[in-house]
C-alpha cells in the first residue's frame, strides 16, 4: 500500500503533469517530423532532403537571435515572480518587445549573409521558407506556462499547430523543387500556436506595451542564455548548416536523417529536464538540502533512461534508418550510430548545466564551456568534414558534447557542488 501510495503521489505531482504535458510538445518536436520524414526523402530525394534539411538548419540559427535564450532566462524570472500579475505582465511585454526587434536585425543580417552561400543563391524560394520557420520557431510562449509550471493546454496547442502543418506537408510537397514549401508550412503552424498561447498568456496577466526599458531589461536578462543558446546551436541544430557548407547536399541528407532519429529518442528525455528546471530554480533559493535531493532524482532517471535508449538507437539502426529513410540511405546507418553517443552524453550535460548550474547562478562557466565546445565542432568540422563528409560531422558533435559533460562536472567539482557531494 505505501508503495502504491508512493507512486499515486509521484503521478499526480505537478512535475510529473508538467513532463506529461511537454511530452505533447516533444512529439510535435521530434516525433511528429519522423512522419513526414519517410514521405521527404523520397519524394524529394537524398539531394532534396538534404535542401530541406540545410533550410531547416540555417533556420536554427536564425531563430536563435530572436529566441535569445529567453526559453530559460524568461521561464526563470516567471517562476520567480509567480505570484506577482503585474510583474509577469512587465516580463511578457519586456521580452515579446525585445524579440521584436532582434528579429527585425536577424531578418537584414541573413538576408545579407544569403548572398554568399551558394545553396540559397540558387534556391532563393529555400532562403524565404528558412526565414518564415525562423519565425515559427522563435515566437513560441511556452516559456511563459513552463515559469507558471501550468503546460498542458499550452502544450495541447502547439502540438495540434505543429501536428497541421506536418498534414499540409502531404499535401504540398509532391516533387523536388518545393523544398521551400515543407519549411514555410511549418513556420506557419507555428505562428498559429504562438497566438493561440499568446491569447491564453492574457487571459492571466495585464495587457502592457513594451517599453525602452522593458525590452533592454529583457536583453540584459537573457544575455547571458543568449549566449548558451548559440552556442549550443553550434553544435547541435546547426550542423547540417555547417555541413552543407562543405559537402553537397545529398551528404547532408545523409546526415540530417540520421540527426533526426536520434533526437527522436533524445526527445523522449527533454521533458524530464525542462520539468525540473522551474522547480530547482525556485528551491535552489530557498531549501538548498530539497533541491540536492531533487537534482538527484533527475540525475538517476536521466541516466537510466538515456542509456536504454542510446542502446536501443544504436542496435535498432539499420531497421530504423531503412524503415524512416528508405533503401537509398544506408550510408546513414553508421552516422546514426555514431549519434547514439549523444543521448547519454547530453542528459548528462543537461542535469550538470539546465537543471544545476544555471539555478545555482553559474551562468559564466557555463556558457565559457558552451562556447569552447561550439567553437570546437566548428573547428573539428572544418577539418573533418571535407575529407570524411557526414561521418565527420557526427564525430565533430559526439567529441564537443563530451567536451561539454566533462566540463560541466569538472567545474561543478572544483566548487565543491557537484551532484556527488552537493549539499
Amino acid at each position: 500500500m505505501r508503495w502504491t501510495r508512493r507512486a499515486a503521489e509521484l503521478i499526480t505531482h505537478p512535475l510529473a503533469a508538467n513532463a506529461l504535458s511537454l511530452y505533447w510538445i516533444q512529439i510535435a518536436n521530434y516525433v511528429l517530423p519522423l512522419v513526414t520524414v519517410p514521405y521527404l526523402t523520397r519524394v524529394l530525394g537524398a539531394t532534396g532532403w538534404g535542401l530541406v534539411a540545410f533550410g531547416q538548419s540555417f533556420a536554427s540559427y536564425m531563430g536563435i537571435l530572436a529566441e535569445y535564450g529567453f526559453a530559460l532566462s524568461a521561464t526563470r524570472e516567471v517562476a520567480r515572480y509567480r505570484e506577482d500579475s503585474e510583474k509577469l505582465g512587465e516580463i511578457v511585454a519586456g521580452v515579446l518587445g525585445a524579440k521584436a526587434v532582434l528579429w527585425a536585425a536577424g531578418l537584414i543580417a541573413a538576408g545579407i549573409a544569403a548572398w554568399w552561400i551558394p545553396i540559397f543563391r540558387q534556391n532563393p524560394l529555400l532562403f524565404w521558407g528558412a526565414a518564415l520557420l525562423a519565425v515559427g520557431q522563435a515566437a513560441s510562449m511556452i516559456w511563459f506556462f513552463l515559469g507558471i509550471e501550468q503546460v498542458r493546454m499550452a502544450a495541447s496547442v502547439e502540438v495540434l499547430g505543429k501536428a497541421l502543418a506536418a498534414g499540409a506537408i502531404f499535401f504540398l510537397v509532391s516533387h523536388p523543387g518545393q523544398e521551400w514549401r515543407a519549411l514555410a508550412v511549418q513556420g506557419l503552424g507555428g505562428l498559429l500556436s504562438a497566438a493561440v498561447c499568446l491569447w491564453l498568456t492574457y487571459r492571466r496577466v495585464p495587457v502592457r506595451i513594451p517599453t525602452l526599458g522593458s525590452v533592454w531589461g529583457s536583453l540584459r536578462m537573457g544575455w547571458t542564455m543568449f549566449l548558451f543558446r548559440g552556442s549550443v546551436t553550434l553544435y547541435t541544430t546547426g550542423n547540417a548548416f555547417i555541413l552543407g557548407l562543405f559537402v553537397a547536399p545529398r551528404y547532408v541528407g545523409y546526415y540530417a536523417g540520421a540527426e533526426k532519429i536520434s533526437k527522436a529518442f533524445l526527445g523522449l528525455l527533454n521533458p524530464v529536464s525542462q520539468s525540473f528546471f522551474p522547480r530547482l530554480s525556485h528551491l535552489v533559493h530557498h531549501a538548498r538540502d530539497r533541491a540536492v535531493r531533487l537534482l538527484r532524482v533527475s540525475l538517476g532517471l536521466m541516466g537510466m533512461g538515456s542509456l536504454l535508449l542510446a542502446l536501443a538507437v544504436f542496435v535498432m539502426a539499420p531497421m530504423l534508418v531503412r524503415v524512416i529513410l528508405g533503401a537509398g540511405y544506408a550510408e546513414a546507418v553508421p552516422v546514426l550510430r555514431v549519434l547514439s553517443l549523444l543521448v547519454p552524453l547530453i542528459a548528462l550535460s543537461n542535469v550538470l548545466g539546465i537543471q544545476w548550474m544555471l539555478p545555482l547562478g553559474m551562468d559564466r562557466a557555463f556558457n565559457t564551456i558552451i562556447i569552447s565546445a561550439g567553437l570546437l565542432n566548428i573547428g573539428l568540422a572544418v577539418v573533418l568534414a571535407p575529407r570524411f563528409a557526414q561521418m565527420g560531422m557526427a564525430w565533430a558533435v559526439v567529441t564537443a558534447e563530451l567536451f561539454v559533460a566533462a566540463g560541466m562536472y569538472v567545474s561543478l567539482w572544483i566548487r565543491r557542488v557537484d551532484p556527488l557531494r552537493a549539499g
